[in-house]
């Protein structure tokens, strides 16, 4: 079961409001934020592959790149433990730590099954 929707490319998040009884989401991965909402499923499914079009559509006569721009490089947070028994991996590996997380993401996309 996935609980987000694709399209083009593109990945909108699912959320229910329980108080407001409306199914809502945004557009992941873009410069904007682009939200969308509908009653039901398929609703919200409809409006968030014309949210995307619309997105697209609004990109290219503004003459923009639609798409975040990823610099290749963020912070990840871990527990010290974590942080030495990866370090000593690299170490013995003849690594550097930042190649054993670039190996450890790698592997991750290609086998995304592992996350649950």
């Amino acid at each position: 079961m996935k609980n987000y929707l694709e399209f083009k490319g593109y990945i909108g998040t699912v959320d229910f409001s329980a108080e407001d009884k409306i199914f809502y989401g945004k557009i992941q991965g873009i410069k904007d934020l682009v939200t969308f909402e509908g009653t039901s499923v398929d609703e919200l499914s409809a409006v968030f592959e014309d949210s995307v079009n619309d997105y697209l559509e609004t990109c290219k006569a503004l003459n923009k790149s639609p798409d975040k721009v990823f610099k290749g490089s963020f912070n990840v947070r871990v527990s010290q433990e974590l942080h030495q028994k990866t370090a000593i991996l690299a170490s013995k590996k003849g690594l550097n730590l930042n190649d054993v997380v670039k190996e450890a993401l790698s592997y991750i996309v290609k086998h995304e099954e592992v996350l649950g």
